[in-house]
């Protein structure tokens, strides 16, 4: 521990000397007032008045720095804690820090408090702590501060009682060498010729990032702007460094002087700087130990007043400028159950022989900087400038700008999803809208129908705030129900009926539904006793009067249910207005018009599927829906027969479509997302649709309202690549590329995309927690949606997708956190551990489970626990039962140590079946898409436990009515399958061939 660390701790009046630096500063104070540091925190939440006076007074017991005065060459404890100030900080300026005069308030040396705490109301809640800079400096508010709120948060402070001063520790500590002169040669950066205005001034920059080596990126900032070829930077340096025991609040701060040239590189003058610290260049005896002592405080002050008259006059000062680092601040340290702090930073003092003064601050994302100076408004607009020229240093050679962010569209306003429909109502009203293998309806009928929904759900009580479940296929029945909710200004959350019940009823409940829609047949898959009534969609009439139009543009218009981390899937909210901006935009990039059908093959609960329900729909298109399991008959029907002639489809079903040989010449766009579009694949796709087909790869996590990047492929530029781009943003959407240290990277560099703009989400619904990691600010206040994606910005001036940078993987487009299928697995009594990771499988990446568990427990056991519990695309293609899990030598899971399990044989036998030609048929089929031997298959063989999804499915069931079945036996396969489709196993198969195989040759199976 320091020696100095408890001196005088036990004392009954704390008191240390007046140093020769803190005498110059009580000099300059009537100077150029306020002369206090002041350090601000924003936030979120609220700090009671009351519990922070009680802290501020029980911290400074802790902490007698902040209740000193003056008694001739001594600072006393006066005794009398720092007090605390309710103010108005409504008209707080947060770029120019004017509108609360509080702000410039002298702090009396003499009569006190030399420390005071400002709390402002308004948004956001601030509070701003203020020294004194004769008593204190940077890091000793910071410590202070941080005491504070231990008290708050119900801890004792740790307290800072040593008398040390800069001239002891300059006395301990001395450096050969002398600081250098001060000579008033420098003039300002700023420009100008100097000006006797006695106006005072901060001006605040935030810039994203933190940034290596910022005090040399800065100070070579300000040579590229000062007069003449080099300029003098004066950096505080924290003496604190010499004795990390010392716990003191006092004025250690002693200066480094850096010269820099114009033309030198900021790592040039870091190297110098590092040298400077590493010589211990700020205890170094400079001109002031000696002189200020030795003179009277009203001499000192005429002196200073003096040289400072003449470096304004003149406009030649001591220094370009003073640039102070207080370093990385963590915001948690200022937190407490009532407030969240988003940002920290300082105002700087200002004195009268430097022109500018900056005090830098790294906090959560951001670097803040603050500029402080004297002059007019001439003044303030170069100082403006300074600070544009010191973030574009920062930022230099990044694309932080990019042509491709130049989205800006012009909206009218007020415009809504529900008043968008009504207009192309009004404009095709006996044009088709809908159609699935049983209905079909018109504009007028569709509208119609959805005004009776709207009718009974506002009977209900059902308004804007409402959500409401919509449990149903792809149906026409079911595009009515969702217009009906718009209508009544509710949103919709729609819920997969091939989703087990456990995840139905979880989103149902997570979502406070209190109506649910429905078709028939899913009536009793809405949880009963659970405060959520079912309303069957058949039951409805087929009109009612038309609902008054109250939706606005900042109404929710639906919740889509999304993988969590955290093992509880999140519900993403949004608006009207995210969605007005994206189906506008779609309509005019897709070139959307009365002749194009979209055909709808993807489930309600992924966003995607909306693309083609939504876009259409506002722009006189129609809508082929096809409902039920989707299998290579409905496949081919909606491409040959439905006359659809645009799809939104994943990569995954985009490669099936491709395998499976369907082509269709009529189709007119094929926009592919969710997953990444390999080049081959691209250019398979346009070959199989023409030269007139629009292969289109977006991208947009749900988030971002469907898709807000978008990419033409081109076959002669983009085939060859191994992927291809994700394009540019969509209309007033715009793409920021950051760091692991939230910096914008560069050109080629790789950077996690950061969303911003008109189709970000309102949030999660009811997970604040979540909405403040996932929806952050950039520097400049803009709202952005951190991806968890990384991309890259080509040559070409588009982005290209490159990966993620956590754990999430795409599995048939569906966004999958493995952290939640662990979290339902270790659930589970039986299961100790579980690790998900996402593995190479065949033609795609899979779900492999690892399971450490009670010796009892079975891998059945395990796929029949998350088949109740999960999705299908999220239940594990492979789990393997481990004894434990390996780790590295940090104690870590050694993942790439894991053991390659196989996907699920146990029931692959040794007892196998005396085969016939069409199960030996099959099983070749399944060793081929499985990646299985054949010969380990038996009748109990199940699909799913082999490793197959429900798209694998979809072309194991193709292949054998083409290999096995044939043509004339199709139909009779395809409407056995719905009693496989639960089941698939081998033998189930097996039966539904045969049977169509025997009723083609009219003889029994």
């Amino acid at each position: 521990m320091s020696q100095t660390t408890n001196e005088n701790q036990t004392s009954a009046a704390f008191r240390r000397p007046i140093s020769p630096t803190e005498r110059l500063y009580l000099a300059g104070e009537a100077l150029t007032p306020p002369f206090a540091l002041q350090v601000v925190i924003e936030g979120e939440g609220r700090l009671d008045p009351e519990a922070l006076t009680h802290a501020v007074a029980r911290t400074a017991e802790a902490c007698p720095g902040t209740r000193l005065v003056r008694r001739g060459r001594l600072w006393v404890d006066s005794g009398s804690p720092p007090p605390v100030r309710v103010v108005d900080g409504a008209l707080l300026d947060r770029t120019s820090l004017v509108g609360v005069p509080a702000l410039g308030r002298r702090l009396d040396p003499l009569a006190g408090p030399t420390c005071e705490v400002l709390l402002l109301d308004g948004d956001p809640h601030t509070v701003v702590f203020r020294a004194f800079h004769g008593v204190m400096d940077g890091r000793g508010v910071l410590t202070w501060m941080s005491d504070v709120f231990r008290v708050l948060r119900g801890a004792q402070p740790v307290g800072a009682m040593s008398p040390t001063t800069d001239q002891t520790m300059v006395s301990r500590l001395a450096a050969p060498g002398r600081r250098p002169r001060l000579r008033f040669r420098w003039p300002s950066p700023l420009g100008g010729n100097g000006t006797r205005a006695p106006g005072m001034m901060w001006r605040r920059r935030p810039v994203d990032g933190h940034h290596p080596g910022l005090v040399a990126r800065l100070a070579s900032a300000v040579a590229e702007l000062a007069p003449g070829p080099a300029c003098r930077v004066m950096v505080p340096v924290d003496l604190r460094r010499h004795d990390p025991g010392l716990a003191s609040t006092a004025n250690l701060t002693l200066p480094i002087f850096l010269d820099a040239r114009r033309g030198e590189t900021w790592e040039q003058i870091h190297e110098r700087l590092l040298a400077a610290l590493a010589e211990h260049q700020e205890v170094t005896w400079g001109g002031a130990e000696r002189l200020v002592p030795a003179l009277p405080l009203v001499a000192v002050r005429a002196m200073v007043g003096a040289l400072g008259a003449c470096s304004t006059l003149r406009g030649r000062y001591a220094m370009s400028a003073i640039v102070s680092h207080l370093g990385k601040v963590d915001r948690t340290e200022f937190r407490t159950d009532s407030f969240r702090p988003t940002t920290v930073y300082a105002l700087p003092v200002h004195d009268p022989v430097t022109p500018v003064s900056l005090a830098a601050v790294e906090c959560g994302d951001r670097t803040e900087l603050i500029l402080a100076c004297r002059g007019d408004m001439q003044v303030a607009r170069r100082a403006e400038g300074f600070l544009d020229h010191l973030e574009e240093s920062l930022h230099r050679n990044t694309a932080r700008t990019w042509s491709g962010n130049d989205t800006t569209t012009a909206l009218p306003t007020g415009l809504t999803v529900t008043g968008l429909f009504r207009e192309q109502v009004a404009r095709t009203p006996d044009a088709v809208a809908l159609t699935d293998p049983d209905r079909t309806l018109t504009y007028a009928e569709l509208d119609r129908s959805s005004d009776a929904v709207a009718h009974e759900l506002i009977s209900r009580g059902v308004g804007a705030g409402h959500v409401v479940g919509l449990l149903a296929e792809r149906t026409t029945a079911a595009i009515v129900g969702i217009w009906g909710v718009l209508k009544a200004g509710a949103a919709f959350v729609p819920v997969d009926p091939n989703h087990p019940d456990r995840r139905i009823t979880d989103v149902l409940d997570d979502a406070k539904v209190v109506f649910c829609l429905v078709t028939q047949q899913y009536r009793g898959r809405v949880p009963s006793g659970q405060g959520c009534t079912p309303i069957v969609l058949e039951d409805l009439p087929a009109s009612a009067p038309i609902p008054d139009d109250t939706v606005t543009p900042t109404d929710l218009a639906y919740v889509i249910y999304t993988s969590g981390s955290t093992g509880k899937p999140k519900g993403v909210q949004i608006e009207h207005r995210n969605l007005v901006n994206y189906v506008l935009w779609a309509r005019r990039f897709f070139g959307v018009d009365t002749t194009m059908r979209f055909g709808v093959i993807g489930s309600f609960a992924f966003d995607g599927t909306w693309h083609s329900v939504f876009v259409p729909l506002v722009s006189g298109g129609s809508v082929a829906l096809a409902p039920g399991h989707l299998n290579h008959v409905k496949l081919r029907d909606l491409l040959d027969r439905s006359e659809a002639n645009a799809l939104l489809v994943t990569v995954t079903h985009l490669d099936l479509i491709l395998r499976l040989g369907f082509t269709s010449r009529g189709v007119r766009i094929v926009a592919v997302g969710g997953e990444q579009l390999r080049g081959t694949i691209a250019a398979r796709a346009q070959e199989a649709f023409g030269p007139d087909c629009r292969i289109v790869n977006v991208y947009g996590p749900t988030e971002a309202t469907i898709v807000c990047t978008a990419h033409v492929f081109d076959p002669e530029r983009d085939a060859t690549s191994a992927v291809v781009p994700i394009g540019v943003p969509v209309d007033n959407m715009r793409v920021f590329l950051l760091d692991p240290d939230h910096r914008h990277v560069a050109e080629g560099e790789v950077g996690e995309i950061h969303l911003a703009g008109a189709q970000l989400a309102r949030g999660y619904l009811g997970r604040t927690d979540l909405d403040r990691t996932c929806f952050v600010r950039l520097a400049d206040g803009t709202r952005v949606y951190r991806t968890g994606d990384l991309a890259t910005l080509l040559p070409t001036g588009v982005l290209e997708f490159v990966g993620r940078v956590d754990d999430q993987v795409k599995i048939r487009g569906h966004r999958i956190e493995p952290a939640e299928v662990e979290s339902v697995l270790a659930e589970h009594p039986g299961v100790r551990g579980a690790l998900v990771v996402a593995r190479g499988h065949g033609r795609e990446k899979a779900l492999w489970a690892y399971v450490v568990a009670e010796p009892e427990f079975s891998v059945r056991q395990a796929r029949e626990y998350l088949v109740e519990r999960l999705p299908d695309y999220m239940v594990p293609s492979a789990i393997c039962l481990v004894p434990e899990f390996p780790t590295t030598i940090n104690g870590k899971v050694d993942v790439a140590a894991l053991p390659e399990a196989a996907p699920d044989q146990e029931q692959a036998a040794a007892d196998a079946v005396e085969r016939d030609e069409v199960t030996g048929a099959v099983s070749h089929i399944w060793a081929d898409l499985l990646s299985v031997e054949d010969t380990g298959l038996d009748d109990n063989s199940d699909f799913h436990r082999l490793g197959g999804d429900s798209l694998a499915l979809v072309e194991m069931f193709a292949a054998v009515a083409r290999t096995v079945v044939g043509p004339a036996g199709e139909a009779a396969f395809m409407s056995d399958l719905q009693h496989v489709i639960r089941n698939p196993t081998l033998g189930q198969v097996c039966h539904a061939a045969r049977r169509a195989i025997s009723t083609t040759k009219g003889r029994p199976a």
